[in-house]
């Protein structure tokens, strides 16, 4: 048997270290060539690596959240053959004469060993991954593995998410049960022994006060975010404008051309218009298209309009780019907007695709609210937010009429954007949404 040790690729240029993100093996675990090892993550994308051979995991390099360099030890795996051999070991620096005291006091640094020692457990086995394991889908493996340490009191329980859904299928609290694998994770054969104790142990149990604390590190995209919000709350003075939109004309437009178009390409939401409207809106304010670099002190007025749409994925916030939205019509506008979003939710958008942006869209849709106030999106020095349409009373001057209403709430960067641009910006684009014939003008 030898052994083949997987190193942190380089996973694009310039790029000189990488952040852990997922591990998808842990020590112990059989795995096939090509089968995904980890995932790690750039400034510019999350990239799987997989493995080089068929083998058996020994050795992992670290915890989610770490930051390793490019051409570290990743995975160690024991493989059929020779392997890549042993890491030679470094050859020692001379020393020089009258030097033999200072020796004696300094140490010498360790050889990594080639696994994890026998009486800890591996950062890996800490972590509670997405992909279930192959001793939770065999319980006969179960017994060929050394069983971990039973997890603390009031931790989360270890399980697959194949064990946590039929769990919940039979009514079982997984804190209730004792886990057999590592780290005290539960496979299905604890599952079995929990129900083979009878219908009490098995039933849910009723309430009662839950003193768990759950610890979630940040990291990976989410890390990303919280840098990028804080450092843009913390550098740029916000203005929030809020204006209310009729939209019902907008809304009988809309439904009319998709009812045009039939089962042919995309189906238009507010989104599409809103954009066309700020394309039209920019040409008069164009300081609200541009970007702030604060630390030369200029700002960056951009011809084209390359539009952020902010998109809620599994993985986090992510903000696709409609480029050159200036040079779409309607349809192409929506064609684009929803490729982008299927990319980013599916976690293949590039990274040419989620940067750039010189203005931004953010949505919550339904759940939009009334009000909210966006954070700028920097270096962007403005960004629109779209809150969720409701019928409202408005007065037409004789009486009061049910209205579709949506409001528009809106963030500027003080120091480049003036109120006055502000408001001007965000009434032309009101003016346009509530004659939506005017943006085919």
């Amino acid at each position: 048997m030898g052994e083949r040790i997987v190193k942190l690729p380089d996973v694009g240029e310039g790029v000189a270290e990488a952040e852990l993100v997922e591990w998808s093996v842990s020590v112990g675990d059989m795995v096939r060539e090509d089968a995904v090892l980890a995932s790690v993550m750039t400034d510019k994308a999350t990239v799987e690596i997989p493995s080089p051979a068929d083998g058996k995991v020994v050795w992992v390099a670290g915890e989610i959240g770490e930051k390793l360099a490019v051409g570290s030890p990743l995975v160690r795996i024991e493989v059929a053959g020779e392997g890549d051999g042993p890491e030679p070991e470094p050859e020692p620096e001379p020393e020089e004469e009258g030097s033999e005291s200072e020796a004696l006091e300094k140490p010498r640094p360790s050889r990594r060993p080639s696994g994890p020692p026998q009486d800890e457990v591996s950062p890996l086995e800490r972590q509670s991954t997405s992909r279930p394991r192959a001793e939770e889908a065999a319980p006969a493996a179960v017994s060929k593995r050394e069983a971990g340490p039973v997890r603390r009191v009031g931790g989360r329980p270890l399980a697959s998410p194949a064990v946590r859904q039929r769990a919940r299928d039979a009514g079982i609290d997984l804190r209730r049960v004792q886990g057999s694998g590592p780290a005290g994770r539960i496979v299905h054969a604890d599952l079995d022994a929990f129900l083979e104790a009878g219908p009490q142990a098995a039933a849910a149990p009723g309430l009662g006060a839950d003193n768990s604390v759950r610890e979630v590190k940040i990291v990976g995209l989410r890390r990303r975010i919280a840098e990028r919000m804080a450092l843009a709350k913390s550098r740029i003075p916000h203005i929030t404008y809020v204006e209310e939109v009729d939209v019902t004309a907008l809304e009988e437009l809309r439904e009319r051309l998709n009812a045009s178009r039939g089962e042919r390409g995309p189906k238009l939401t507010v989104l599409p218009f809103l954009m066309r409207a700020m394309v039209r809106a920019i040409g008069e304010q164009p300081m609200v298209n541009a970007h702030f670099d604060d630390e030369a002190g200029i700002v960056h007025q951009y011809g084209g309009v390359h539009v952020g749409v902010a998109t809620q994925t599994p993985r986090g916030l992510v903000v696709p780019v409609v480029r050159h939205a200036e040079a779409r019509d309607l349809w192409g506008c929506a064609a684009e907007i929803a490729r982008l979003a299927e990319a980013a939710r599916a976690g293949t958008a590039s990274g040419e695709e989620l940067a750039g942006s010189t203005i931004t869209i953010t949505s919550l849709g339904a759940l939009g609210g009334l009000v909210t106030t966006p954070i700028i999106n920097r270096p962007e020095v403005a960004i629109v937010g779209v809150n969720k349409i409701q019928v409202r009373p408005m007065w037409d001057g004789n009486a009061f009429q049910p209205r579709k209403m949506m409001n528009l709430s809106s963030g500027f960067d003080h120091r480049v954007v003036d109120g006055w641009d502000a408001a001007a910006f965000v009434q032309r684009v009101k003016a346009l949404l509530e004659t939506p014939a005017m943006i085919f003008v």
